[in-house]
């Protein structure tokens, strides 16, 4: 059997993948005599290409569903991607652009139809993408947001909370972008600070010459204002209550209106009331019954309510011809720079209108209750904990749900209107001439009229994300496959979707399902670069993870993902850090191919891997694999993945390579042979979740060799289990103590400046201990680099000392200034270095602009090095 000399991913990777998708090793069929475990994808846009965030997300829960499988459960990882209303309409509407088109020349059906085309030749790229990243997803089962099973489920969703009064159509405040032309949530459209100014306008008092002083950020929005409010406790403008004030430019006289919820030290204290076009004064007007007008069209120019100069004018235009006017008739008192925190579309990043407009509403306090409850009772917890309160925080202070979007692609909202006796349900109430159902009805069930229309909007992208846990299972139908595999049981995420998804999925779940949807949310950090910026394209600060793939393969970029990824915590990228993984690869390859060559070499035959070995060498490899397989499957479950990372690797590399390989490798016969190929494939089984194309491809070749193999594939193979050690504790604790003080034989040379120099040891012990000393000789010999072990009955002088023996070094009389002298200097160097670390974490400066992380590394780094300083001098104190 032949391997290749060096570990090439291009050539494996792709092979492995075929080798599983097409014996359909991800495949999860409902069994019931196993227990589930199941997670679903966050489903990526179809828009959507791989990034770095994505990467992390998914290598996560990659590595939790390959676990679990190899743990015995029924494991389903369920697919699919998300039509993205608004992002997928930005796409297609720009390719129809190029030819000077808009969506409205060619109308809905033909629009839809190009969108459908769109999202066939593009809409599986992300998905392909994964399956090189590796994710084992059952990709027979992948689902989309709007094929026509999880269609009937958004439609029947709707139906039954309109049946309930849960979901509701009227007039309110909302987030509006004149760029997408449609209503936005709040989470859609997040704040972001920039710099305007604050305007003090001269509101003149009827009948005198008197003025009031209004601030306001968006004077344009004064068209509309309907009334003047202030705090009642204000002595300030007592003199209003009785006066009339007039609005400038327009004449309109506004109402004089007292509410505690005037905040006194904003501006001069009175301000401007534009119910139609604030949040703050959509619930005054609502208060105190002022009237609504809207002077904004769709795409934020000006209306017909507004005088005729101002008409079609763009709003910030409109701003500044009408702070012009203002100025010109001595309204404008002062201005005075201001931060504005202005809503941004998450999709184009056109500043948001607040507007009112007729839109579709779920009320959420009724589904928010329960949702609460199973939090509180830690039904489903979430993993860092301190989300928690974030998550409780939201719901407690949970506002309805603006479900309704003025685009073309995405689920149409399943409402009908009767021409013959519909009557507007925003102004009346009546639901008369309304009818929720799936499919247009054939006539109106309140007055017989055939003349119907369905409602023009479509529902919000995470409406049908919402029911992302059971409708990807077949609900409404009681399927098996929701029988068996819901609820889930962990979803992994990110902290910005907290309230978009996790917070309505649980809600869903509960309210058509009456059960979680998932029992553990692990929420992972930001990928951000080495300075802490969050990645970003526009930045232009990305790693690309598809070059990453290309470059070292995709286990180098998975290995390093996870190593990096501490429960939690942001994760800080360069591309050098990858660099790590892909050592890693050659690591493994190169000392399966040094294994497996001495076996050629010595002409071993192999019919199983069954050990019993009394060896003490062999017990304390065991029982170091023992440890790792215990924390490792410890950690994982705990969602701790950077730290279950970290042991296989320190097992691997500096367990299994550096000790027990370099131990036995000048003596490999079938026993060892056996010993060696038992190990490596238990590795291979504990780094499978996190490498699982180097794994398996090492796992077939390791199959190759023994007669009675019976393994399938690593990706279905058993979770590796401890093992009984047959050589006394006393025996393995002797064996680990030897290589302590090999390594601690190693760290004197280094000290002393003596590198790859042979020396004599001396070494004091009791019988038993020299005997251990003398049987394992040769391979002491080797690894500490010792030209002879000197058994002594006494020690004049002790470099270092356990409970069992205490050693020293036959060095010449005339060397030992030398080598103190690089003792010497080695110590200054750290003194010197522990210097700076102190001088910079007592500096506030660094301390308030340094990352937390980098922060924690210097402290880390100051701890270590005078642990290594304190070292040196005990060990120069032995020469005093």
């Amino acid at each position: 059997m032949e391997i290749a000399s060096k570990y090439n991913p291009k050539d494996i990777e792709p092979k492995i993948l075929n080798f599983w998708l097409s014996k359909a090793l991800f495949s999860a069929q409902v069994n019931k005599k196993k227990t589930p475990y199941t997670i679903v994808i966050p489903p990526p846009n179809v828009t959507g290409i791989l990034h770095m965030g994505h990467a992390l997300n998914n290598t996560i829960q990659d590595v939790l569903i390959r676990y679990k499988r190899m743990s015995g459960y029924k494991a389903l990882w369920m697919p699919g991607t998300d039509h993205a209303g608004i992002a997928t309409q930005n796409v297609v509407e720009k390719q129809l652009a190029k030819d000077g088109k808009r969506k409205e020349d060619i109308g809905r059906a033909e629009f839809e139809k190009l969108l459908w085309a769109w999202k066939e030749e593009y809409g599986s790229t992300i998905i392909n993408q994964l399956k090189r990243l590796g994710a084992s997803c059952d990709w027979e089962k992948t689902r989309f947001t709007m094929d026509s099973e999880y269609s009937d489920a958004v439609k029947e969703t709707f139906i039954r909370l309109y049946k309930k009064g849960l979901v509701y159509r009227g007039n309110y405040i909302i987030n509006w972008c004149p760029r997408c032309k449609t209503a936005l949530s709040d989470e859609e459209a997040a704040h972001k600070d920039i710099d305007g100014w604050l305007y003090y306008i001269r509101y003149p008092i009827k009948d005198s010459r008197d003025y009031v002083v209004v601030a306001t950020t968006r004077p344009e929005t004064m068209l509309g204002d309907t009334a003047l409010a202030i705090n009642p406790s204000d002595k300030r403008f007592k003199h209003l209550k009785n006066s009339a004030v007039m609005l400038p430019i327009v004449g309109r006289q506004l109402k004089v209106i007292e509410d505690e919820a005037i905040d006194p030290e904003f501006g001069t204290g009175a301000v401007k009331v534009t119910p139609a076009h604030d949040p703050v004064d959509f619930m005054l007007g609502k208060k105190h019954g002022l009237e609504f007008i809207n002077i904004m069209n769709g795409d934020a120019t000006l209306n017909e309510n507004v005088p005729d100069s101002f008409k079609n004018m763009d709003r910030f235009q409109a701003r500044e011809t009408l702070i012009t006017l203002l100025k010109e008739q001595n309204l404008i008192d002062k201005k005075e720079p201001h931060t504005i925190s202005a809503g941004h579309c998450y999709r184009c990043n056109t500043i948001i209108e607040p507007r009112v407009s007729l839109q579709w509403f779920v009320k959420t306090k009724p589904l928010a209750q329960p949702a609460i409850k199973v939090v509180q009772e830690e039904k489903i917890k979430f993993y860092p904990q301190r989300w928690k309160k974030v998550y409780l925080n939201w719901m407690h202070n949970i506002q309805d749900w603006c479900i309704s979007r003025q685009i073309w692609w995405g689920h149409r909202i399943p409402v009908f209107y009767c021409q013959g006796c519909y009557e507007s349900d925003d102004k009346t109430g009546s639901k008369k001439g309304i009818i929720a159902a799936k499919e247009m009805p054939d006539k109106c069930p309140d007055c017989g009229s055939k003349e119907l229309v369905q409602d023009p909007d479509v529902l919000d992208t995470w409406f049908s994300s919402w029911l992302w846990p059971f409708a990807t299972l077949g609900w409404p139908k009681p399927t098996e496959e929701l029988k068996f595999f819901y609820p889930t049981n962990c979803l992994v995420t990110a902290s910005e979707i907290l309230f978009f998804w996790v917070a309505r999925m649980i809600m869903s779940g509960i309210e058509f399902i009456g059960d979680i949807p998932f029992s553990d949310v692990h929420i992972h950090g930001t990928v951000r670069d080495e300075k802490g910026i969050k990645m970003s394209k526009s930045l232009g600060n990305i790693i690309d993870p598809v070059e990453i793939i290309d470059k070292f393969g995709a286990d180098a970029l998975r290995f390093s993902l996870m190593l990096s990824a501490a429960s939690g915590s942001d994760v800080y990228l360069t591309e050098e850090r990858f660099l790590v993984g892909r050592n890693f690869c050659n690591k493994i390859w190169n000392a399966t191919r040094f294994i497996l060559l001495k076996i050629e070499q010595n002409n071993i035959k192999i019919n199983d891997l069954d050990i019993d070995s009394t060896d003490p060498i062999d017990s304390w490899l065991l029982k170091e694999l023992n440890a790792t397989i215990a924390s490792v499957s410890s950690d994982i479950d705990k969602y701790s993945l950077n730290e279950a990372t970290k042991k296989i690797y320190d097992f691997f590399w500096h367990v299994f390579c550096d000790w027990y390989i370099e131990i036995v490798k000048d003596d490999v016969n079938p026993h060892k042979a056996k010993m060696l190929l038992r190990v490596l494939k238990d590795s291979l089984k504990l780094l499978h979740p996190i490498m699982p194309f180097i794994t398996e491809e090492i796992f077939n070749l390791i199959n190759q060799k023994i007669a009675s193999n019976q393994d399938q594939a690593l990706v279905v193979s058993q979770w590796p289990k401890e093992y009984s050690l047959k050589a006394k504790d006393t025996e393995i604790k002797q064996i680990q103590s030897i290589i302590e003080t090999i390594k601690e034989i190693r760290n004197i040379k280094a000290d002393f400046n003596l590198g790859q120099k042979k020396i004599v040891l001396q070494l004091e012990s009791s019988p038993k201990g020299k005997q251990l000393w003398g049987d394992n000789q040769n391979w002491i010999k080797r690894l500490a680099i010792l030209s002879d072990i000197e058994f002594k009955d006494k020690l004049q002088r002790v470099l270092y000392e356990n409970n069992s023996w205490k050693v020293d070094f036959a060095i010449d009389t005339e060397d030992l200034s030398t080598f103190l002298t690089s003792l010497d200097k080695k110590a200054g160097n750290l003194e010197k270095v522990l210097r700076k670390i102190s001088t910079r974490l007592k500096n506030d400066k660094f301390l308030a602009n340094a990352s937390v992380d980098i922060v924690a590394k210097e402290k880390i780094k100051y701890s270590d090095m005078t642990q290594e300083l304190n070292r040196l001098k005990n060990l120069r104190n032995v020469f005093k």
